[in-house]
């Protein structure tokens, strides 16, 4: 029956793209696949390391946008062609994809969440934002937390296709095996004061040892206080701090705005919600290089 709801939700929006000039998707078909979604880039690197080269198993990715922020993310005719396609969905979890909760009301996908078992963080940086999360989602900018999730994937797929269990449980313990990031410079980042203008990087400061200072999420049209700015330029005088950090596709608008100010250098950091490839040594090396950044931007 949820099939059936689902499908005329699809069809309402088949009906819009029709009318607007768009081609609908086509219509995907029994073929002993297993068809695997992942809903976010992370959540595709580590579904693709645990699948690996398995024959009958599909993995794609709903969203792969250059945005450091779903909160606003609005599904496609593609995307609700996508969820209705999938025989499981691997979800990050954490209110992440609350802008799917609709659809997936509505589908029979079996459905892996990666937040299980991990210790939680409450959310910070909102302030200002129409959106009310509890939690801070951005679980997987921790190496423990990957190791977690690598593990969840590996324990959901091998419950729902146990024909490839085994193969499961070797490439996620293979996978957690390549989380190997240089003891030395983490040991070099901890204590190191670090204030960031995206709220996504806290699981990533506690794993290091970094001393999360202030982040603040910037969006278009929700942009910094005068409150905030002042209590930036007074940490940077007080910590001494040489560089400030942004996300890669996130705003630096008020960065650059403290930078002029201050004379701090402005550095970017990746949150990995974008990118090419699959596997885990995207993950791996985009964890590494912002590790990198942040030692060569503060000495």
């Amino acid at each position: 029956m949820k099939k059936t709801r689902f499908a005329g939700l699809l069809a309402c929006l088949l009906l819009l793209s029709a009318c607007s000039g768009g081609n609908p998707p086509s219509q995907g078909e029994e073929d002993g696949v297993l068809h695997v979604l992942a809903t976010t880039y992370p959540v595709y690197l580590f579904t693709t390391a645990v699948t690996g080269e398995a024959e009958g198993v599909e993995v794609s990715l709903l969203v792969n946008q250059q945005t450091s922020c779903l909160h606003d993310y609005t599904l496609t005719v593609n995307d609700m062609k996508a969820i209705e396609r999938a025989d499981v969905i691997v979800m990050n979890g954490v209110g992440l994809e609350d802008f799917m909760s609709d659809a997936l009301a509505h589908a029979d996908a079996a459905i892996i969440d990666c937040s299980e078992g991990i210790e939680l963080l409450p959310a910070q940086g909102h302030e200002g934002h129409d959106h009310d999360t509890e939690y801070d989602p951005h679980i997987w900018m921790s190496e423990e937390n990957a190791a977690l999730m690598l593990e969840n994937i590996g324990n959901g797929l091998g419950e729902i296709d146990p024909e490839r269990q085994e193969d499961y449980f070797r490439n996620s313990s293979s996978a957690d095996n390549a989380l190997v990031f240089d003891s030395a410079k983490l040991d070099a980042l901890a204590g190191k004061p670090l204030i960031t203008f995206h709220d996504g990087f806290q699981y990533f400061a506690q794993a290091t040892g970094l001393e999360l200072l202030k982040a603040i999420e910037e969006e278009e049209g929700s942009e910094a206080s005068a409150a905030d700015i002042k209590e930036i330029v007074a940490l940077i005088e007080t910590y001494n701090i040489p560089a400030i950090f942004t996300e890669k596709n996130g705003s630096d608008a008020t960065a650059q705005a403290i930078a002029r100010e201050t004379g701090v250098a402005v550095k970017q950091l990746d949150l990995i919600m974008s990118g090419e490839g699959g596997g885990i040594q995207p993950y791996v090396d985009a964890m590494n290089g912002n590790i990198d950044t942040i030692l060569e931007a503060l000495g």
